[in-house]
C-alpha cells in the first residue's frame, strides 16, 4: 500500500547536485520531508535506500528510490511544471556539465585531494564557461529568454567554481555569465533552497519543504 506521507528528501545545502534537485522540487512544489545530513556521518536510513552513499536521494511513497539528481529534477517536473522548465532541457549541455566541468571543477578546488594542478584545470573550465556566457549573451539565459531546467541544474555548479577564488573569478570578461548568476542567486528560489537545517535524525520533528507560498 502507498502511503500518504510526503517523499523523503535526503541532501546537503551546500552540495551542487542536492541544490538542483532542491531547485526543481520547489518550483514545482512537490513537497517532501527534507532531511539535511552531515557527509561524515550518513543516516544508515539514507544508506539503507542509497547504497552509493551520496546526496540526494528521493525516496517517494512507494518505496522507489531515485538517486540521480538530474533524475530528480525531471522527476519533480514531471509533476508540476508552472514555468515550463522542461522545454528548456538541453542534455548535451547538462552532460558536458556533470562530466568535462565536474571534473575540472573538482581538481581546481581540491588540489590536494586529487594531486592536481588546479590552475590547468581552472583554467580548462573557463573554457566551458566562456562557452555559458556566448549562449547568455545572445539568448539571455541558457535555452532562449526564460529560466529553465538547463540553467537550474548548472547553476548550483558555476556558483561553486566561482566562490573558489571570488577575486580571480570577478576579474575575468564573462559579463553575462556573471550577471545571470548573479540573478540566480538573488532570486526568491535560490534563498527558498537555501535555509539552514540542523542535521536529521530519526526521531526528529519533520522538516517539510518546500513551505507552502515559499517560492
Amino acid at each position: 500500500m502507498i502511503s500518504d506521507s510526503p517523499p523523503i528528501l535526503y541532501s546537503f545545502r551546500r552540495c551542487p547536485y542536492a541544490m538542483r534537485a532542491r531547485l526543481a522540487l520547489a518550483i514545482s512544489g512537490t513537497q517532501c520531508e527534507l532531511r539535511e545530513i552531515k557527509l561524515s556521518d550518513k543516516p544508515e536510513a539514507m544508506l539503507a535506500a542509497s547504497p552509493k552513499g551520496t546526496v540526494p536521494v528521493l525516496v517517494l511513497p512507494s518505496g522507489r528510490v531515485i538517486d540521480q539528481s538530474i533524475d530528480i529534477m525531471r522527476w519533480a517536473l514531471a509533476q508540476h511544471d508552472p514555468e515550463n522548465w522542461l522545454d528548456r532541457n538541453d542534455p548535451e549541455l547538462i552532460n558536458t556539465n556533470d562530466s568535462a566541468f565536474k571534473h575540472h571543477l573538482d581538481r581546481y578546488k581540491y588540489p590536494e585531494r586529487h594531486d592536481s594542478d588546479p590552475d590547468q584545470h581552472k583554467n580548462a573550465a573557463l573554457i566551458f564557461l566562456h562557452e555559458l556566457d556566448a549562449r547568455i549573451a545572445s539568448a539571455g539565459q541558457l535555452c532562449g529568454p526564460k529560466r529553465g531546467l538547463t540553467d537550474l541544474a548548472l547553476a548550483p555548479f558555476v556558483r561553486q567554481f566561482s566562490a573558489v577564488d571570488h577575486a580571480w573569478f570577478d576579474a575575468q570578461p564573462l559579463p553575462h555569465l556573471k550577471l545571470w548568476l548573479e540573478r540566480h542567486l538573488a532570486s526568491d528560489l535560490f534563498a527558498t533552497i537555501m535555509v539552514r537545517h540542523a542535521p536529521w535524525t530519526p526521531g526528529n520533528p519533520p522538516i517539510l519543504f518546500p513551505t507552502a507560498h515559499s517560492v
